[in-house]
């Protein structure tokens, strides 16, 4: 069993920045891949950014070059830091992770809470 908690949202205005945490339990984090995701009011949710055991990254067209995913395994945390903020990167953000070791999966086993981003223009 794996539980997540994300910390680190807020309200920033457009071009701005912010890192999200994403802190794990269990021993076996590191054989994980970690993910994030978001879900905008009236949307569904959707693929934001995606790490291997091996720190391989994968990333939605919409947030590449903006945000970066990492990982650090001593701390069993990933983050996501997030720059050049838009007004639509509004959103609920979701921390996840599976044993899967495919950095494109879509079945993550583990869900965080979630934290909220708000982003004005």
């Amino acid at each position: 069993q794996v539980q997540l908690v994300e910390s680190g949202g807020g309200l920033v205005q457009a071009g701005g920045s912010l890192r999200l945490s994403c802190a794990a339990s269990g021993r076996i984090f590191s054989m994980y891949t970690m993910g994030w995701f978001r879900q905008a009011p009236g949307k569904e949710r959707e693929f934001v950014a995606a790490i291997g055991r091996t720190t391989i990254r994968y990333y939605a067209d919409s947030v590449k070059g903006r945000f970066t995913i990492s990982r650090d395994n001593a701390k069993n945390t990933v983050y996501l830091q997030m720059n050049s903020l838009k007004p639509e990167d509004t959103a609920i953000y979701y921390c996840a992770g599976t044993p899967q070791a495919d950095v494109t999966t879509t079945r993550y086993d583990y869900w965080g809470q979630g934290t909220q981003v708000t982003v004005s223009s």
